[in-house]
């Protein structure tokens, strides 16, 4: 199965929360409401300093794939 390089997700556990999955590596989940990020990968040291310069710009790519769902909503 292929899998979207994005995922919406909620929760009702969690009503204020809207999550993006992101499917791809460096897999993680962030949570809108506060942006804090869970990795589900394990890093090494070396793998850190990258990830550190590449965590912004995913991090953007998936608020702006919540923009753009949200746009094909609204219309």
């Amino acid at each position: 199965m292929e899998l979207p390089k994005f995922l919406l997700g909620d929760n009702t556990d969690y009503p204020n929360a809207i999550f993006i999955v992101h499917t791809e590596y460096p897999r993680f989940i962030i949570n809108l409401e506060n942006d804090e990020v869970e990795w589900l990968e394990e890093f090494s040291k070396e793998d850190e300093a990258e990830l550190t310069s590449e965590a912004e710009g995913l991090i953007e790519a998936a608020t702006a794939f919540y923009d753009r769902e949200v746009s094909r909503y609204e219309n």
